[in-house]
């Protein structure tokens, strides 16, 4: 084995230890090794990096820049153990990233996507309510929908009305009470599960109709398809509101409630924050200079506070 590929199995071993799951990494690096032996290559130089992250020539600049990020990050730890080593600076593959600007579904919309989930044709009678469980629990809890697609029975307490996510984003695992009419709708679910698959391949809450887990490319391919039902999307419209929505209409209907209610949501948004699984505060704050609405509010808010206009 190659100095470079025992250097990167070093590499993705200390850095997954420290927490990161380094999906990407684990698959894209070892490329970048390889192109550096095919080269002739027994250090990384900042040439053969920029050659090799542009050589997709279908893809993005952003992608390119993904790409060299890698690079230079694995290029940082191999430094110290060879000087030779030439680390990609910053800013050679320019891209900055622009945040989408968050769909916030209203109750109606929401109501029709659960409705046209519960017609799915099925065989056996438990595609449709896989997903209108899927989908309205993500709606009301915020969820990422890789946590609920890995959610193990062992993980959903309904008599507690608790859900433990574990090991998601960021290495981090949460506690996730429910409100107890989630909890009912949990329980149908459950019951018609263990009637419909008694023996199911998978431990996971929500099983497919072969009784395997839910994969989030299944998931986001039956939410679009219900998208383009409904009028969410055009009929062959590729993009769109996304599933990753629901999470951003709930933090907004629940800020949006404390300030109607006069609440003080500064002391409030420590514990969304915890509640959506986000590292820092910070991430949520994001909801509130992405919505109008919640900006007027919290201007008014201000300006009551001020006693005067601020506008």
């Amino acid at each position: 084995m190659s100095e470079l590929r025992t250097a990167l199995q070093e590499y993705l071993s200390v850095r997954r230890q420290l927490g990161f799951k380094l999906r990407d990494e684990g698959s894209i690096l070892p490329k970048f090794v390889l192109f550096l032996e095919q080269q002739g290559a027994s250090f990384i130089t900042r040439d053969l990096a920029l050659r090799w992250a542009m050589q997709p020539k279908d893809v993005l600049p952003a992608r390119w820049a993904t790409r060299l990020r890698m690079v230079r990050l694995f290029a940082q730890y191999q430094s110290a153990a060879n000087p030779r080593t030439e680390i990609p600076p910053q800013g050679l593959l320019p891209y900055y990233y622009h945040r989408k600007t968050p769909y916030i579904y209203t109750d109606k919309e929401i109501k029709r996507l659960l409705e046209a989930a519960k017609q799915l044709p099925s065989k056996i009678g438990l595609r449709p309510y896989t997903y209108y469980t899927l989908f309205g629990l993500l709606a009301v809890t915020g969820m990422r929908m890789s946590e609920s697609v890995s959610l193990q029975c062992k993980d959903v307490d309904l008599t507690q009305g608790i859900l433990t996510i574990v090991q998601t984003k960021f290495g981090k695992s949460r506690l996730l009470p429910l409100h107890p009419s989630a909890q009912r709708v949990l329980k149908q679910y459950e019951c018609r599960r263990d009637r419909i698959c008694p023996n199911p391949q998978d431990p996971n809450f929500f099983l497919s109709e072969s009784g395997s887990r839910l994969t989030g490319g299944n998931v986001r391919h039956m939410f679009v398809k219900l998208s383009r039902q409904i009028g969410l999307r055009g009929p062959h419209a590729s993009h769109g509101p996304r599933l990753h929505d629901l999470r951003h209409a709930f933090a907004v209907r629940t800020i949006l409630n404390w300030y109607r209610e006069d609440i003080d949501v500064e002391r409030q948004l420590p514990k969304l924050a915890t509640y959506l699984g986000h590292t820092h505060v910070h991430d949520t704050y994001w909801y509130l200079s992405a919505v109008p609405e919640l900006m007027q509010l919290a201007i008014k808010r201000m300006e009551k506070a001020e006693g005067g206009t601020l506008l």
